[in-house]
């Protein structure tokens, strides 16, 4: 065998074990730089301001708190969602047939972008496959919610 063989061998091998062993997060199948970006930024206010009560996984808290992953109150209500990220919400919600009525406090000081990066996540890590989750949809949104405030 060449040295030139041995050299494209190793190249194959190095690039089949770049795209196996790279890990890559639970998205929608958008690979592009920005829905990475949003992703990661997302799933850490997640953990920061979410989880404890949503849970790592997305499955709620029993009766408690609402599960994300497998939400049917998320597949109908995606504005509602990210205005209750900001402002919070009160009162009662139905989530799978089953009703919270727990107060879900908002999280006034997050940044539009912010509001993106967490609603890119949670639409994208479990059942749910939104993809991008743009900044500019996520102001538009807030702004419509302050001004119904």
């Amino acid at each position: 065998m060449s040295s030139a063989d041995r050299i494209r061998i190793l190249t194959v091998l190095i690039s089949a074990f770049n795209i196996n062993c790279v890990p890559r997060s639970d998205t929608s199948g958008d690979q592009s730089v920005k829905f990475q970006q949003y992703f990661v930024a997302g799933e850490t206010l997640y953990q920061k301001h979410c989880a404890n009560c949503h849970q790592v996984n997305g499955t709620g808290l029993g009766k408690v708190y609402p599960p994300l992953d497998k939400s049917d109150f998320m597949e109908r209500n995606f504005e509602e969602v990210v205005c209750l990220l900001k402002f919070g919400k009160k009162g009662q919600i139905w989530v799978n047939g089953s009703m919270y009525n727990q107060e879900m406090k908002g999280i006034p000081e997050l940044t539009d972008l912010e509001v993106a990066s967490i609603t890119t996540y949670i639409y994208n890590k479990w059942s749910h496959k939104r993809g991008l989750v743009e900044v500019t949809e996520t102001t538009a949104i807030l702004n419509a919610c302050a001004a119904r405030r």
